[in-house]
């Protein structure tokens, strides 16, 4: 007799875990998008870094190297993101 109780709890806790996960999923808005300069310090020292990361896991005989940052924008939902427009060439040592 008491497993007749049981399936009505067990379909209501799967319906209220689908509900959360569904919140969850409408809750990844833009709060903002914004242009971030491209003259502000922490720019041209991250661009240093992600372009020497990539050099030293390239398998290419030459190494990239950051020419311009053409555009920064910083997203913000319920993360912060940056996405970088760069202008990149290859060296010849």
């Amino acid at each position: 007799m008491a497993r007749l109780w049981q399936v009505p709890q067990l379909l209501l806790a799967i319906l209220v875990s689908l509900m959360a996960l569904t919140y969850q999923e409408k809750r990844k808005t833009f709060l903002s998008v914004e242009e971030v300069p491209v003259s502000e310090s922490y720019v041209a020292a991250t661009m240093q870094y992600v372009i020497n990361d990539f050099n030293e896991k390239s398998d290419n005989k030459y190494s990239f190297q950051i020419v311009r940052v053409l555009k920064v924008q910083k997203q913000i939902t319920d993360h912060m993101e940056y996405h970088v427009n760069v202008e990149v060439r290859q060296t010849t040592c």
